[in-house]
């Protein structure tokens, strides 16, 4: 049957499903948004064995989908070639000559003219520059449209800001080298999209005068009907029958597991010595060796990847997140606040989300008063009415937040 709609390249660094864990959340709506006008051609690397059986459920949402097993030690092998070529480790670490030809070959095939690109370790696929892969495109002729989501370079950062030695210096030179990447992409791109007006500006500060306009943010949304009090949830073996406050993330991603670790250290005992019954819950994926030994620690409990997180927040007696790494917009923060539930977080992880501090919506960063604030909610001592999911439904849809994607590709 022939379609009306013109075609479109999406490449992501990852499937774009099931929408799980926060960048697959964001480039999965985003997806299904572009679908709706566009013919979707996708190529992305499935990282985890797990989603592969997810791949035919993209068919509803795409022309075609073209996927690489992505073997993560091959891949580690392959970034540190970095070292060598003078480039972010990144790039190489998501480099694959197989993708490359292909995405040659579909915009060939499809006269393909209009390309999205999710997270700015796939922009080498469509660059303007002389490379032996893509020699055969002109990119510079197509309209590009790419979602950063994060200053990742920054990210990169952080990360050295709180490392010493050889750590230090590796993490420094990857925030260096790809914010000179990004700075490229910036430049040969039509329209570079940002999580938040926060990370848009901290990202167009950097640019020149005349390339600042090329730099938006898309904020994040929320499935509330998913993410709604009222739905039915699974029947989930690990939800504690006693009073626990939970976290909630992927598991291996180190902005997270620093946030827990730095919970358990610096909060957790001074909530146990006055709720020793208390259980704290760290929910989500692929959890690191450090995680997993978390649960010596008297009430921890870490329940690796579950099949329905909801009831994990939903029977809660508030939600924590105590990012202390963070960039972006913490989409656990979105969907507890969608759930209707109280929030404790640092100040790093409401940025972008910029939400009232309010009766049940906590910034807090000192961990004796994060303490005695998990602690009143433990003991029943709610003060307000819970308006967090009357906030989010006037803020952060989807449908609110993705309504300008179209006009960047006008």
């Amino acid at each position: 049957m022939t379609s009306t709609k013109e075609p479109l390249l999406y490449l992501c660094h990852r499937i774009p499903f099931p929408p799980n864990k926060g960048d697959k959340i964001r480039s999965f709506n985003i997806l299904k948004k572009l679908s709706e006008n566009f013919d979707i051609h996708l190529g992305c690397f499935i990282d985890d064995p797990f989603d592969k059986q997810y791949v035919e459920e993209l068919n509803k949402y795409c022309r075609s989908v073209y996927y690489l097993d992505q073997n993560k030690t091959l891949a580690k092998i392959k970034g540190l070639q970095a070292f060598i070529t003078k480039k972010p480790i990144t790039l190489p670490y998501y480099f694959d000559k197989c993708m490359q030809q292909w995405v040659n070959r579909i915009i060939s095939q499809q006269n393909i003219d209009k390309i999205f690109v999710y997270s700015s370790s796939m922009a080498q696929y469509c660059q303007d520059r002389k490379n032996a892969h893509s020699s055969s495109v002109n990119f510079s002729a197509l309209q590009r449209v790419i979602d950063f989501v994060d200053v990742d370079s920054d990210k990169w950062r952080q990360y050295a800001d709180k490392k010493t030695g050889i750590s230090k210096w590796v993490f420094n030179r990857e925030h260096r080298l790809l914010a000179k990447v990004e700075d490229e992409i910036c430049q040969q791109f039509n329209h570079s999209l940002f999580v938040s007006p926060d990370e848009a500006e901290l990202f167009r500060q950097r640019q020149p005068i005349e390339k600042q306009s090329k730099v938006h943010g898309v904020l994040n949304g929320v499935d509330t009907n998913f993410f709604d009090p009222q739905a039915e949830f699974s029947n989930e073996a690990l939800v504690p029958s006693s009073d626990f406050i939970s976290f909630t993330g992927a598991m291996d991603y180190w902005a997270n597991v620093d946030s827990v670790l730095w919970f358990v250290e610096n909060v957790w005992p001074k909530i146990l010595l006055r709720r020793p019954q208390a259980k704290f819950v760290i929910v989500g994926g692929n959890p690191s060796a450090e995680v997993k030994g978390l649960v010596k620690v008297q009430g921890v409990i870490v329940t690796g990847r579950v099949h329905d997180v909801r009831p994990f927040i939903a029977k809660a007696k508030c939600i924590v997140a105590p990012l202390r790494i963070a960039r972006g917009i913490q989409n656990k923060v979105l969907e507890a606040m969608s759930l209707n539930k109280p929030v404790i977080l640092t100040s790093m992880a409401m940025e972008g989300i910029n939400a009232p501090n309010s009766e049940n919506v906590h910034i807090i960063d000192e961990p004796d008063n994060f303490a005695d604030c998990c602690i009143e909610y433990l003991s029943n001592q709610q003060k307000a009415e819970i308006k967090n999911r009357e906030w989010i439904l006037e803020q952060f849809t989807w449908q609110q937040t993705l309504e300008p994607l179209g006009q960047y590709f006008k």
